[in-house]
């Protein structure tokens, strides 16, 4: 890893610079985009940030894995993704949302992981509505198999994410979320 991005890395940890915190997220976040090198340096890292970081390290570091979840040729995600659906039930709704929206990064890497992928949010989707804020969750999961289609194109992805929408017993949250799904 060169020196510019692990000084990004450390900057994700500190909690007294928000906007330093922020630049290099969307630094860190922005080179997950393709395949790197470097994933397996920062991995654990970012596990325990998981755990220990605040409310905003939690939703980067969960985001970040997500992204490297393409860098992974020792498949370690088809372990560590349990640490990522932690988090989408975090105390802190948005961050429990954007681990959750960043979920579809690790869908599209193999058939295992999406398989994961899809029965956990399949089960959250069915008891969505015991939680607060239930419909934007199925909203979430929803968008979320319509961006692993987008980038898959399999059409079992797609029939799933349709068949889920069907169980919607809201006329409005129905149409809601076969928008997504508009070509």
């Amino acid at each position: 890893m060169d020196e510019l991005t692990r000084k990004h890395v450390r900057n994700l940890h500190t909690t007294n610079d928000a906007d330093a915190r922020y630049e290099s997220y969307k630094y860190v976040l922005s080179l997950t985009q393709e395949p790197v090198a470097w994933s397996y340096e920062i991995w654990d890292e970012m596990l325990e940030l998981l755990k220990t970081g605040d409310n905003h390290q939690r939703s980067i570091a969960a985001q970040i894995l997500s992204g490297l979840a393409k860098s992974d040729p020792e498949k370690r995600m088809l372990k560590d993704v349990e640490e990522l659906f932690k988090v989408t039930h975090d105390e802190r709704f948005v961050t429990a949302r954007h681990s959750l929206q960043s979920l579809w990064k690790v869908a599209i890497v193999s058939p295992e992981l999406l398989r994961k992928v899809t029965e956990r949010l399949t089960g959250r989707y069915n008891n969505a509505m015991k939680e607060k804020n239930g419909s934007l969750v199925r909203s979430d999961i929803i968008e979320l198999f319509q961006k692993v289609y987008n980038k898959t194109r399999d059409e079992k992805v797609k029939h799933h994410a349709l068949s889920l929408i069907e169980k919607e017993e809201d006329p409005k949250y129905r149409k809601k979320y076969l928008g997504f799904w508009k070509d």
